[in-house]
């Protein structure tokens, strides 16, 4: 792989080099309203499609195939972040690159993602995992292609990697997996946020999962979800009580364990994956990667620069992680 983009290969010119305006453009309105129009192909004629997360789940997403009439490389699958979506920048311009580089591009919403609350009465949380690997079973069941690589940023990117830990054993025939940024010790790095980034990361976060609560509330008004207090505590007091409420985890560690892929978890892997991280991401804790125990089929690659999944080279908001993961995916093609 010594052929491909590297963490190292991405020098942004001053002030990128900064992890927080990295991170704060990387889902800027300022960052969409600059970025070609190239960047948004993937959403032209995409086809809104519901898929099957067992259980009588049903997630939504977006497939859209190439327009050459051409056979496609493979398939690609997308996972947005945390209050993200199909919509969400990033995914849009990762999925706009594969789709000229020959790939079919299916982006999948997670449960109560991307105005998805009124499809299922429960609400999301982040050890829904078995309804990612549903789900991922029946888009490679509806759209089969010679090969299927997944990528997924932040929340998604945890969720990339435990679902290529998982693949074999589900019969998921998934080739290759990127996380991007992944969350990898919650326990840690979810409320790193409240300890040491600044106030503005998790006054966004809160924003925008209180206004996900309240949009599921409005879709099932016979249920009480959460009392208005609860709504109103800090990131790790709505968390707790998210998961005493609404979860079978005994305790708010039980759940940041469930999801966790820190030191040793992912030994056993055996589908190839890359993490790539960035050392100035002020929202997941750089330590958490240099800890990790990892099985030789997976790559760790951390950039000096990058933030919170921006890698943002310059005026016209482009993103590094374009190339980089448009290469490895294409590197795993025939």
């Amino acid at each position: 792989m010594s052929e491909l983009p590297r963490g190292k290969d991405f020098r942004p010119p001053w002030p990128l080099t900064s992890g927080h305006i990295q991170t704060m453009l990387s889902s800027s309105g300022v960052r969409r309203l600059l970025l070609p129009r190239s960047a948004y192909e993937v959403a032209e004629g995409a086809e809104p499609v519901v898929v099957d997360g067992g259980d009588g789940v049903r997630l939504t997403g977006a497939y859209t195939a190439r327009r050459d009439g051409r056979s496609a490389r493979g398939l690609a699958v997308l996972f947005h972040g945390w209050e993200g979506s199909v919509d969400s920048t990033y995914v849009l311009q990762t999925g706009s690159r594969l789709l000229r580089e020959g790939w079919d591009v299916f982006r999948l919403n997670f449960r109560d993602h991307g105005e998805s609350h009124h499809l299922n009465e429960a609400l999301f949380h982040s050890c829904r995992i078995d309804e990612v690997m549903h789900a991922l079973g029946d888009i490679t069941r509806r759209w089969p292609r010679p090969v299927t690589a997944l990528a997924g940023f932040s929340l998604g990117g945890n969720f990339a990697l435990r679902a290529a830990l998982r693949a074999p054993a589900a019969g998921v025939p998934l080739d290759y997996a990127l996380a991007v940024c992944p969350i990898i010790d919650p326990s840690e790095g979810l409320f790193s946020l409240e300890e040491h980034a600044p106030w503005i990361y998790q006054a966004y976060f809160m924003r925008k999962w209180r206004q996900s609560l309240k949009a599921k509330q409005k879709a099932f008004p016979q249920r009480q979800y959460f009392e208005l207090a609860e709504l109103k505590q800090s990131l790790r007091g709505l968390t707790e009580a998210l998961v005493l409420r609404h979860t079978d985890f005994g305790s708010l560690q039980a759940y940041l364990d469930g999801y966790s892929v820190a030191r040793d978890a992912l030994a056993a892997a055996s589908v190839p994956a890359t993490i790539l991280t960035a050392r100035d991401d002020p929202v997941i804790p750089v330590a958490a990667f240099e800890q990790l125990q990892l099985p030789p089929s997976i790559e760790l690659d951390i950039a000096d620069y990058g933030g919170h999944c921006g890698f943002i080279r310059g005026r016209d908001m482009a993103s590094f992680t374009d190339d980089y993961i448009a290469a490895r995916f294409n590197a795993i093609t025939p």
